[in-house]
């Protein structure tokens, strides 16, 4: 099954739905894409992985790589649902001391960081 994304914003976070697989080629570029975007402006997002059915290497150093870019551009990124199988490839490949992966979508959006308000704006 190829990769569909689906995104929705709660508040000022972007969810990213993730339905199918990780592969090389066309799904671990679509994946980047769409994120990319988000991260360029410094933005929150969770990658929901409840959907995702198999990762490969292409797949986890795209999770990875979307991590490095997040740091680089101060925005910030989470992990979220992955099933069984999903969890134990990035618990094998050490990956997992890496991203921050969570159990739920709402553990996720959690633990961003709360958003100060600014008074005088």
């Amino acid at each position: 099954m190829k990769l569909s994304l689906e995104t929705r914003n709660r508040g000022d976070i972007l969810i990213v739905h993730c339905q199918g697989r990780i592969v090389y080629r066309d799904e671990a570029a679509t994946l980047s894409r769409v994120v990319g975007e988000v991260l360029r402006n410094g933005g929150k997002v969770v990658i929901d992985l409840s959907g995702v059915t198999s990762i490969d290497s292409a797949g986890i150093g795209e999770l990875v790589f979307l991590h490095t870019r997040a740091q680089a551009q101060n925005a910030d990124l989470r992990v979220a649902n992955p099933c069984p199988i999903v969890r134990e490839l990035l618990d094998l490949t050490h990956v997992d001391s890496v991203l921050a992966i969570h159990p739920n979508l709402d553990e996720a959006m959690a633990a961003f960081p709360a958003t100060e308000l600014c008074a005088d704006c």
